[in-house]
């Protein structure tokens, strides 16, 4: 007979953080989040050049410049995507590293809720688009499009309405969203790779392990690091295989853990360096040169009549939500795991539909799955953002309805009345905040004393003014 489960056993799902790790989460969704407008912005500008200038549109993300022979004559969208991409990979690839030596994914059952999540947020959407392209005779290989959430633009999403989410919520959505990262490149490079050059691939192995060679020797300088990442990028893309694996793939190898005496890892200071010209630059110039589609009344109608446009759009509204969130219900429901007591059910199922906006990594691997199908590459951009705009206000109702109660637990999370820096929530255990907080409370109640006796001195024996 199996022990009974005490509640002592029990962890408690979306629970309160850590200190260093809400104050990572915080600077790294600041970070993102300020991308995640700029990404929004580099869209509308794309969306409003490709519709009153088409004709330039399509001749600037057409341009090609590189060196020929190095295989590198690239249009500037080639070079967005492939090229900058990478960039935000790499970035990925240092969080997710961290994610698995210091954050929540280090310890495996913790882990499990955001990976089962996170699975599950890719599997139902591709099982809806399958479905409906079985049902109305589609094409079959879109199904990874509606897989991926772009975390950068699901934080804009929250910046523009002004919601304020704990900071469990708002970890639970990045750790999600890394998770959703790995197994989105994981799906490029399985999937997506038509053709392998097995010397290029080859040069590209020994790259990365000089790398990471040279890394474990301790060996500082950017000007060794930053030519050998573009060697080591070329021959990856040259070999067939997407590009962007190379930056994540250098991301995985960084220290992530400190050492004594180390206020930083080697790869926080690398991804604090790096992170403003990914989510300030690259992921916004891909956003420009990929989201210019025509959205005219024809085109948004086709995109609810086509079979492959219309799996898209429900894959991101509703597959996401139901996946993410049924998937996360049955992690809880069978492990030892309990929702924090201060939130709902419905808060996960709104961080769950905010998961349904899938922009950046959606785009890209539409673009990779109708390559050379221009007008179908177009709508199946132009699902992606209907898709998104859909699971972005469906969020946004969501997370309106408990706005209040999200203040309130945010206040809570804030309050520092100690002054110390510090919130008070993390020093319950700590003896000096108690005596540090019983000084103020006596200076408070010697003050409010000091009042009574001059309210008193001024009023006669019953109470009235004198």
């Amino acid at each position: 007979m199996a022990a009974p489960v005490t509640p002592k056993d029990r962890r408690k799902f979306l629970g309160r953080l850590s200190l260093p790790e809400r104050n990572f989460v915080a600077d790294a969704l600041r970070a993102e989040t300020v991308g995640g407008v700029l990404l929004l912005v580099a869209a509308i500008v794309a969306l409003i050049w490709a519709n009153t200038l088409g004709g330039s549109y399509a001749d600037v993300r057409g341009f090609h410049v590189g060196i020929e022979a190095l295989g590198l004559d690239l249009s500037l969208q080639h070079w967005a995507a492939d090229g900058l991409l990478a960039i935000f990979f790499f970035v990925a690839g240092i969080e997710l590293k961290r994610e698995l030596v210091a954050g929540e994914l280090r310890d495996p059952k913790a882990a499990a809720l955001p990976v089962i999540a996170a699975i599950c947020g890719m599997a139902v959407p591709a099982l809806v688009y399958a479905l409906v392209n079985t049902v109305g005779g589609g094409a079959m290989n879109g199904w990874a499009v509606p897989t991926a959430t772009d975390i950068a633009f699901a934080l804009a999403v929250l910046a523009v309405i002004g919601t304020s989410l704990p900071s469990a919520l708002r970890a639970f959505l990045l750790t999600l969203a890394v998770v959703d990262d790995l197994f989105a490149i994981l799906i490029i490079a399985v999937f997506f790779t038509k053709e392998i050059d097995f010397a290029a691939l080859g040069g590209s192995v020994v790259g990365l392990a000089v790398f990471w060679l040279l890394l474990r020797k301790g060996v500082r300088g950017w000007y060794v690091y930053v030519p050998l990442a573009l060697v080591i990028w070329g021959l990856m893309y040259n070999s067939g295989v997407h590009a962007t694996i190379a930056g994540v793939a250098m991301g995985l190898m960084l220290r992530c853990s400190r050492r004594e005496g180390e206020e930083h890892s080697p790869g926080e200071h690398i991804e604090h360096l790096v992170r403003p010209l990914s989510a300030g630059l690259a992921v916004p110039l891909f956003a420009l040169m990929s989201a210019g589609v025509g959205v005219s009344g024809g085109a948004l109608a086709d995109v609810f009549t086509r079979p492959e446009t219309l799996g898209v759009v429900l894959g991101l509204v509703v597959g996401k939500a139901v996946g993410i969130f049924g998937g996360t219900w049955c992690a809880a429901r069978f492990t030892r795991a309990e929702l924090n007591d201060d939130l709902a059910w419905p808060d996960v199922f709104a961080v769950a539909a905010l998961a349904g906006i899938g922009f950046t990594v959606s785009l890209l691997i539409g673009e990779l799955a109708f390559d050379g199908e221009g007008a179908l590459a177009d709508e199946i951009k132009a699902a992606v953002l209907m898709g998104s705009l859909i699971a972005a206000v469906c969020a946004t109702v969501l997370l309106k309805l408990r706005v209040r109660r999200y203040q309130a637990l945010v206040e809570e999370e804030e309050r520092d009345e100690d002054q110390d820096g510090i919130p008070d929530m993390y020093e319950q255990d700590n003896p000096a905040y108690h005596l540090r907080m019983a000084a103020i409370y006596d200076e408070k109640a010697a003050e409010h004393r000091r009042l009574a006796q001059l309210a008193g001195a001024g009023s006669d024996e019953g109470g009235r003014p004198a």
